[in-house]
């Protein structure tokens, strides 16, 4: 069945754009109703970011991208930096309550905005971003802002405007000047704004929850003091490289060898006696759908759970054929081995998927807390033996038999629960978090809706 729009040539004269892509049904979004605003109307500035070279030497000034906007924030997980002038320091300096919008990108990440919340952290902000900042005293508050523009009806003007090209769509200032934002109530948007900033403490006291964990742990592995920097060289036995069969390098950095000589004061087990492991199926990407059951991949794995990140899926013949085999379930600890490896997260959810190749789930067969271990393999303890293992080659391979090997330390009862219970809280904070931001978005979508 065909599906067509009739557009008046009025229409046409002023979007300056002739595709149908534009002006698909799905995109229609009546203004009629409320009152509406164009971005651009309520801007004090709109200005793109700097196109620099990027560190992780912490060199310069941290500067966000894309990959720092969480949940509608901007993040200084895993944040690069940037060694420029304080000029161009001065000029491109984040504050407060900026809103930013990521440009370009695949089409499901174009648009992607965050409001930034880390005024005490002087930083920039990179090229593919947008900053806009609101008018003082004007119709709009920021964090109104950024919830319209995550909602039902901000990522629908978005996808309207984007200009897509093979696997990447661009949105650039002058359309997103153009998108439409509903003009509500002051006080309507002031408590946005307070779910929205309720959001972010959220997001802060989970963080803080998850660093006094590390902090436990490392304290009780007399490790607290292992990032500083080490020597640039080691003595290694020749003995150590013929157990290892090993010689690089980077087997033997130094890294490890603190780790290593600290659980030798500590009882220890291997993974493998702590689980049973089994390995994920790939269908081949012959079978991706772009709905459907749920089909998890190294890329949408994290420590904090399952992330939409580069989602695929699976039709619902696969997945019956699969599901009995390849599906997780609650309170196994999911652990990539493949590109990214030593990533562990517990299923806390019943979910309909299955699990790719690249993933392992492990079922314990030991009495330990399964968020002590993940929280240990995700911890300096388990990244080292990673790095050590899985080092050395383009996309990085962890074989089982290294993962077997996996030294685990196990401390008493009493603090496993500690740090368990600490990496619980965590987790509950966040979703907490998300759930606040989810519910500042429906409020938003209910005003329009339910404007005259």
């Amino acid at each position: 069945m065909i599906t067509y729009s009739i557009i008046k040539k009025s229409e046409l004269e002023g979007a300056h754009r002739l595709d149908a892509e534009y002006y698909q049904p799905e995109y229609f979004i009546d203004f009629s109703k409320g009152q509406w605003e164009s971005i651009g109307d309520v801007l004090s500035s709109c200005q793109y970011g700097i196109s620099q070279s990027m560190n992780d030497e912490k060199n310069g000034y941290p500067i966000f991208k894309m990959d720092n906007i969480h949940h509608g924030f901007l993040v200084d997980d895993e944040v690069r930096f940037t060694d420029i002038p304080k000029a161009t320091f001065t000029e491109f300096q984040l504050k407060k309550d900026d809103v930013l919008f990521n440009r370009v990108n695949s089409e499901e990440f174009v648009g992607r905005t965050g409001i930034y919340k880390l005024d005490e952290l002087p930083s920039v902000f990179a090229s593919y971003l947008i900053r806009i900042q609101t008018k003082r005293g004007g119709d709009i508050l920021p964090d109104y802002l950024n919830v319209f523009l995550n909602s039902a009806y901000g990522i629908r003007q978005i996808r309207k405007f984007s200009r897509r090209a093979v696997n990447q769509a661009n949105v650039n200032a002058e359309e997103l000047k153009r998108i439409k934002i509903a003009v509500v109530p002051m006080s309507e948007q002031e408590k946005i704004a307070e779910l929205s900033n309720e959001s972010w403490r959220e997001s802060q006291r989970s963080k803080s929850l998850y660093a006094q964990a590390e902090h436990l742990l490392l304290g009780e592995l007399g490790l607290t003091n292992s990032r500083e920097e080490g020597d640039l060289w080691s003595v290694v036995h020749f003995s150590d490289i013929k157990n290892a069969g090993r010689m690089d390098a980077e087997y033997f950095q130094s890294d490890f060898e603190k780790v290593r000589q600290k659980l030798q004061d500590q009882k220890m087990a291997q993974l493998g006696d702590l689980v049973t492991m089994k390995k994920g199926f790939e269908p081949g990407s012959g079978a991706y759908q772009e709905d459907g059951k749920l089909f998890i991949r190294v890329s949408s794995m994290s420590k904090d759970g399952i992330t939409e990140k580069d989602q695929k899926f699976l039709s619902e013949k696969i997945y019956k054929e699969l599901k009995g085999d390849y599906q997780p379930k609650v309170g196994e600890i999911l652990l990539t081995k493949d590109a990214t490896p030593g990533v562990a997260y517990v299923l806390k959810e019943d979910l309909e998927g299955i699990v790719s190749g690249g993933i392992l789930r492990l079922k314990l067969k030991e009495l330990i807390d399964p968020e002590y271990l993940a929280f240990c393999i995700n911890s300096i303890v388990g990244k080292s033996q990673v790095e050590r293992d899985a080092g050395g080659s383009v996309i990085k391979h962890w074989k089982p038999e290294q993962i077997k090997a996996m030294v685990i330390p196990i401390l008493s009862r009493g603090t496993q629960q500690k740090i368990a219970d600490l990496v619980r809280a965590s987790h509950e904070a966040r979703k907490k978090a998300k759930g606040l931001l989810e519910e500042a978005k429906r409020k938003v979508e209910e005003m329009i809706e339910t404007a005259h």
